[in-house]
């Protein structure tokens, strides 16, 4: 019998995630001297304390309380108490407790007889407790459980993240997962064959019952064909997970993403406890760490054909010819690339910095649908193989992991310095106005393409030759500053936002370059004609902020 359940079966459960006091807890405090005097002899788990003194509170009440009364309307007919308990039972109360005077000298025969009935646990509140010393020490019980719970979280998941950098990172993780939630754990292929185990092994039974739930459970979440039924018609998608208690044994499947010859893999547990929020969470960050283990395409740099590529590139081949190694199957063969910029600008909860943090990794990696990424302190690059109809990215996840993106517009192989600029450019935008993203469009009409390239770099490099020899911070720092200033149409407070300086930093180095230029540049036309002349400078000399 579990602790929120009677003979007449359960009656509450704490929500997900809900802070709960066992009721042992709130009766072993000396402080408070709380005596069960009725009901069942059961530890029932409190999710809050209520007080009353209502003659009918069922209406103000949610389920899952503590009730405290003086018993200032409680009928004083014993059916009338009956009724009463009755009806606080049905609305979901776990416990009741009566105070001691003014009102009562003692607990009523006919409220104990009522409550042992209804199998309601009732405890006589002495005299000189007040109802608030209950509630906060029930709310002080909850939030040391809750922060218990929180370190748990905490400590297992830096425990995972280390096992996911092992060389065994796959058995370590398992280790890991088994020995944290005090479970047996196994992971096995589509077809039940069990690939890796750790934990203490249930009975034979059990895990011949865990593997054919396992089973059931990957055949329904991927079926092998639609069973005749026709093209158009939807399949509505089963669930990912299943779980089945019995004699104390509780067995819960878990589906991987991905899917390999014989089936998605499958994570399966068995535990003698029912599982908590604590072993919800840490089972889910084991499923990403088990998904970027197993999925080759997922495993960063991990496959054989980038692995092939890093090869080829280091015996000397050029890009052009190595890139199409990495493209995905359905890309053509001359596709191109975005490239991506990033800037971390919310620290991330966890205490792991994002490149050591596999979890992070395979969840940025997942909403960019890359595996192409490399993250260095607070900024990533990452490579996007481009094909029409491609997804897009999920802009949802990377704000929420705290990375502000530019995106360049696609690029071949030949194209990707400049594609690195145009992300470069799109990301101080994105940082200095505070969206999510920006990306670098290209117009299919404009004044760059009726304009000789030739011509136009030769004008650029004579219309910023005079910055040559500007001391320090030096020409490449002058010219990236008055570029993000143009970009931002001359906004001081943007521009420093963007280059991380003082806006006065920033006055004075347009002023300087101002005056190098010998141009005034509150004038719009002349803004312009630097503006396009940035455009053509030749990549080689495309300043870079700093």
């Amino acid at each position: 019998m579990t602790a929120a359940q009677g003979p007449g079966g359960p009656r509450h459960a704490p929500a997900t995630g809900t802070p709960a006091v066992a009721l042992s807890v709130l009766l072993s405090d000396p402080g408070l001297g709380l005596a069960r005097i009725a009901g069942p002899d059961e530890d029932r788990l409190i999710e809050q304390v209520g007080t009353t003194e209502l003659a009918d509170p069922t209406p103000y009440l949610i389920g899952g309380e503590l009730l405290l009364t003086a018993g200032s309307l409680l009928p004083r007919t014993a059916e009338g108490i009956d009724g009463y308990v009755r009806r606080v039972v049905d609305a979901g109360t776990l416990a009741l407790g009566l105070g001691i005077e003014p009102v009562y000298e003692e607990v009523p025969p006919d409220l104990i007889a009522a409550c042992d009935r209804h199998h309601l646990p009732l405890l006589r509140v002495p005299k000189g407790i007040p109802f608030v010393a209950v509630t906060r020490a029930a709310h002080s019980a909850m939030s040391e459980a809750r922060n218990r719970d929180l370190r748990r979280i905490s400590d297992a998941q830096s425990a995972l993240a280390s096992a996911a950098a092992r060389p065994d990172a796959l058995e370590a993780v398992m280790h890991q997962f088994a020995t944290r939630l005090g479970v047996w754990a196994a992971l096995l292929d589509g077809n039940g064959t069990e690939l890796l185990a750790a934990g203490t092994r249930p009975a034979a039974e059990f895990a011949q019952q865990l593997r054919e739930v396992a089973v059931h459970t990957t055949a329904r979440q991927f079926p092998d064909s639609r069973d005749g039924m026709p093209e158009d018609v939807a399949i509505p998608r089963p669930p990912t997970a299943s779980a089945q208690h019995q004699a104390g044994i509780h067995l819960t499947v878990h589906t991987l993403p991905g899917r390999d010859a014989g089936g998605p893999l499958s994570l399966c547990m068995a535990a003698d406890t029912q599982p908590t929020p604590v072993h919800r969470t840490v089972t889910s960050t084991v499923i990403v760490l088990l998904s970027l283990l197993t999925n080759p395409r997922l495993a960063l740099a991990s496959d054989t054909r980038s692995a092939g590529a890093v090869v080829r590139l280091l015996l000397g081949d050029a890009p052009a010819e190595v890139t199409p190694m990495l493209l995905t199957a359905d890309a053509p063969e001359d596709g191109a690339w975005t490239v991506v910029r990033g800037k971390l600008t919310r620290p991330a909860r966890s205490t792991i910095r994002p490149d050591k943090d596999p979890v992070h990794l395979a969840a940025l990696g997942t909403a960019l649908a890359t595996p192409f990424l490399n993250i260095d302190g607070q900024d990533l690059r990452a490579l996007l193989p481009y094909s029409p109809g491609a997804r897009p990215a999920d802009l949802v996840t990377t704000s929420r992991l705290g990375w502000k993106l530019g995106f360049s517009a696609p690029a071949g192989p030949a194209g990707l310095p400049a594609a690195d600029t145009q992300a470069e450019r799109a990301l101080e935008r994105a940082v200095a106005t505070g969206v999510t993203a920006v990306h670098h469009h290209v117009e299919g009409s404009s004044v760059h393409g009726i304009v000789n390239r030739d011509d136009a770099e030769a004008l650029a490099r004579a219309r910023f030759a005079p910055l040559d020899e500007a001391p320090a911070p030096g020409p490449a720092v002058l010219l990236a500053t008055l570029r993000t200033w143009l970009s931002l149409y001359g906004s001081w407070d943007r521009t420093a936002a963007a280059l991380e300086l003082h806006r006065n930093t920033v006055r004075r180095r347009i002023g300087r370059i101002a005056e190098l230029l010998g141009t005034d540049l509150d004038d719009p036309d002349v803004r312009m004609e630097l503006w396009f002349a940035l455009h053509w400078l030749p990549s080689q000399l495309h300043p870079t902020a700093q």
